[in-house]
């Protein structure tokens, strides 16, 4: 019989199979590729008359329609999240309260693939827009309008690779932490797999610091308790918004991740 070393893979080849797995599982549910988005980057410049447009929508009008992409980039989370090796081993509930809490989340770090760091802008369908396209007289949605795109910028300036973002999201989603969650110890596991595999990656391409001393894969993680936070003001701003425009009917899914009204 061969000696046991020769049959179970190194942990620096399983860390690199992990990683193929997830930028697969990511790259297969965005909705354009990177090519796709340096492309409409290059080719466009900052149309003012969108921008307008945009800025004179009315409010709901704008809520409805920021809800209904964000819709859809939840739908491709999910399928990101059950493509993830192990997510579909959690029980039914775990997996439920993993995307609940996470969805917002990883939408905002899709989002940072979007962002044009040199005009400071996001790609939105076919257009680039900058902050204020966004911004309303609502305190608690300007405050989340700018806090996700000041997110976004200081992610999207570290470059990362298509299988960087995954591996990054996938870690954001299997935190074992999450209010109402049973099976915890197999979640951490796999949080510290992903995490092996994200420090590898990153030992390839991003082998300087960020600022002094701190490592992109610390810089990452200290960045978390943000996301938190803009999605717990996400939450906030929604529930304000759907207080005053009760008649208004977001879709099914929508409904179901942020249930904020119950």
């Amino acid at each position: 019989l061969p000696d046991e070393e020769s049959v179970s893979p190194h942990p620096t080849q399983l860390a690199e199979i992990l990683a193929r797995w997830v930028a697969d599982a990511h790259l297969r549910t965005c909705l354009y590729s990177s090519e796709h988005i340096a492309d409409v980057m290059r080719k466009q410049s900052l149309d003012i008359s969108k921008v307008t447009y945009y800025k004179n929508m009315a409010h709901e009008e704008l809520w409805f329609d920021c809800a209904q992409k964000l819709t859809s980039i939840i739908q491709q989370i999910i399928e990101f999240a059950k493509a993830v090796p192990g997510f579909r081993k959690f029980s039914q509930d775990d997996q439920i309260v993993l995307l609940k809490a996470g969805s917002f989340e990883l939408a905002v770090l899709r989002m940072t693939r979007y962002y044009d760091v040199n005009q400071n802008c996001v790609v939105y369908g076919d257009t680039l827009l900058p902050m204020e396209a966004f911004l309303t007289t609502e305190t608690v949605e300007m405050k989340l309008v700018n806090n996700v795109f000041e997110f976004a910028k200081t992610i999207a300036e570290l470059k990362l690779t298509d299988t960087e973002l995954g591996l990054y999201s996938a870690l954001v989603l299997l935190q074992a932490d999450r209010p109402g969650l049973r099976g915890t110890e197999e979640i951490a596991k796999l949080n510290e797999a992903v995490g092996r595999s994200l420090c590898l990656e990153l030992d390839k391409t991003h082998r300087f610091p960020v600022k002094g001393d701190i490592t992109v894969y610390a810089f990452l993680l200290a960045k978390m308790p943000a996301l938190r936070e803009l999605s717990m003001l996400h939450e906030e701003a929604l529930s304000k918004f759907k207080r005053a425009a009760q008649h208004l009917q977001f879709s099914d899914l929508h409904k179901e991740i942020f249930n904020v009204d119950s």
